[in-house]
């Protein structure tokens, strides 16, 4: 699946600016060469006569063959010499020709008119780039993430075992057409942590990954401001850029991966329930993945929003319910015991 425009585009003009810094800095030492050593200019420019007069023998006719190896065993001993005057001066070709770092499209982006794969990892990396800009990656990885703070209930332990081995297993195995996952639970268990732990895999994988807190989402659609240059929604949202047209359905609809978060904590309307089972059901309908964390039960989803919307995640969603205790108190109680002993 491509990047959005912006990223594209960026990657472009990374590309042309390599480009362009490869060849001027191949000028600025053809020259310094050519000041040193006037006869390399001659032969530069006898070489394109040369090369000039291949053509014009085989448009007008006679023994074009003999013609062309008499000019190709001219520009041969052109090049000998060019490379040996090279040689006196302590250079070597590369000194003189411009140094692309992708020798397969020559730094455009472009071979026989398809994508190459320089432009398609320079998306990638932007996209990775941008996502660790936008939120703490860092902190949110499956090797960050602790079982320690579910040892004392076994029961929460074992279950939160299970829970950390099944997210690890979903993103290494994603693909566009995985599964949707719901993350249910009190809070502070580590839904968001493990959340975007799968997410960083994903974006790093070059897919394109949203998340968004289900509060900002849903103020924006009821506000009408759910646009692709809101620079609060360009906060939360990482990885690839979202479609041009700014609307709700396409921009929720493109990405390969929604993460939704705190789903219940938003302000309740009849306008936010119809959005969300909108965003819900075109995503299911598309086979594209999201992965939905609440701190409500089933019972509560459906009391909350509908039964139609409870009976879409009951159905469709692989269900993945955390125990123990919040993480954030425990983080929080360990450091002040450090600080007082």
């Amino acid at each position: 699946m491509g990047y959005g425009n912006k990223i594209f585009q960026a990657a472009c003009q990374e590309l042309e600016r390599r480009k362009r810094q490869a060849e001027e800095l191949a000028d600025r030492g053809r020259e310094r060469f050519y000041e040193q050593c006037p006869r390399a200019r001659e032969i530069r420019e006898e070489m394109a006569q040369n090369a000039a007069g291949a053509a014009k023998a085989v448009l007008s006719g006679g023994d074009v063959r003999a013609e062309i190896s008499r000019m190709k065993d001219r520009g041969l001993a052109l090049k000998a010499e060019f490379n040996q005057l090279l040689a006196e001066h302590h250079l070597t070709e590369a000194d003189v020709t411009p140094q692309y770092q992708c020798l397969a499209c020559r730094d455009t982006g472009f071979v026989d008119g398809r994508m190459c794969t320089c432009l398609k990892s320079l998306q990638r990396r932007m996209a990775f780039e941008k996502l660790s800009m936008s939120v703490p990656l860092e902190n949110c990885t499956f090797e960050s993430f602790s079982l320690d703070y579910y040892k004392d209930d076994e029961r929460a332990y074992r279950q939160m075992e299970k829970v950390f081995a099944a997210c690890k297993s979903y993103g290494e195995k994603f693909r566009a057409d995985s599964p949707s996952l719901l993350f249910k639970g009190g809070t502070g268990l580590g839904k968001t942590h493990l959340s975007l732990a799968i997410a960083e895999g994903e974006a790093k994988a070059g897919h394109l990954v949203m998340y968004v807190s289900a509060p900002h989402l849903m103020d924006q659609l009821e506000l009408g401001k759910f646009q692709k240059d809101d620079a609060a929604l360009e906060r939360e949202r990482f990885d690839r850029d979202l479609p041009e047209d700014g609307s709700t359905d396409a921009q929720l609809g493109e990405c390969d991966l929604l993460i939704l978060d705190d789903l219940g904590t938003e302000f309740p309307s009849a306008y936010v329930n119809a959005a969300l089972y909108n965003i819900v059901n075109t995503r299911m309908m598309a086979g594209k993945p999201t992965i939905i964390s609440t701190n409500l039960s089933l019972k509560e989803l459906e009391q909350r929003y509908s039964q139609r919307f409870a009976s879409r995640v009951t159905g469709y969603y692989g269900k993945l319910e955390f125990l123990g205790k919040d993480v954030r108190v425990q983080q929080r109680l360990r450091r002040a015991q450090q600080k007082n002993s």
